[in-house]
């Protein structure tokens, strides 16, 4: 099924445009409007990367040209999560594997935005735990966005900041330059095995890179997150449903 470019557009725009000015990318948000409009499976995660491409780089811009960007913190994130794009944009899955992983990691979305309250954790502040906290959530974001297309920035942002490793400024920055270089790693993983979809990429490329650049422009502080995000959820719950709903008669 080729779903309708005119209903794309604008819902692609204004994601991005939300997303962008918090250092997201908004891959877990057009992965779950491509399931619901019945995009084929196969080309889901590669749209939804390069899509994130588009707009990180426009975000990950203007955070540099602001200082805000650390790459102390980035750097042992990449290590980790690099490898372990590459690995999941490699594999190719069969259709319900697929669908099963991607509904636990919307689910976790889910969860993400409606039940957690944002608490302050109090972690060790030894460099060592530092260290292996990052290139463990590296790997295991690093392999969803491979594998499914969603960047993992809507997790990373959120801890950076309740763990006190980066201001909101610069979580935002680190979100958005995480994404950039998972999301190009696991589509050039995904580019040796499948077509690309030029005919969407190309229109709804467009339509990001404006509503990202704009997006960003205002920057992180200026939009409430947390409430967008519930609103954008919802997209996310039904695309749950749908998924369930093949799993269970398929």
């Amino acid at each position: 099924m080729q779903p309708d470019l005119l209903i794309l557009i604008p819902l692609f725009a204004f994601i991005a445009f939300v997303y962008s000015s918090v250092g997201l990318g908004g891959g877990s948000s057009y992965t779950a409007v491509l399931t619901i409009v019945g995009m084929t499976y196969v080309l889901i995660p590669t749209i939804s990367l390069t899509l994130n491409i588009v707009v990180t780089t426009g975000a990950t811009i203007q955070f540099v040209r602001n200082g805000h960007l650390r790459w102390r913190i980035l750097v042992p994130l990449l290590v980790a999560s690099v490898p372990a794009a590459w690995v999941g944009g490699r594999l190719q899955l069969p259709e319900t594997t697929f669908q099963i992983l991607l509904l636990l990691t919307l689910v976790a979305v889910a969860a993400r935005i409606y039940l957690w309250k944002d608490p302050v954790f109090d972690f060790p502040s030894s460099k060592a735990f530092r260290l292996t906290a990052s290139l463990v959530i590296g790997a295991v974001l690093g392999f969803v966005a491979g594998a499914v297309g969603i960047g993992g920035g809507i997790y990373l942002v959120p801890v950076l900041i309740m763990t006190g490793v980066a201001s909101t400024r610069e979580a935002a920055a680190t979100g958005a330059a995480f994404i950039l270089f998972n999301s190009v790693t696991g589509v050039l993983a995904r580019a040796s095995w499948t077509d690309m979809p030029w005919d969407f990429l190309v229109p709804l490329g467009v339509t990001v890179a404006i509503a990202g650049f704009v997006g960003s422009h205002y920057g992180s502080s200026r939009w409430p997150s947390r409430t967008i995000q519930r609103v954008l959820g919802v997209v996310i719950l039904i695309a749950i449903a749908l998924l369930v709903q093949r799993l269970a008669t398929g």
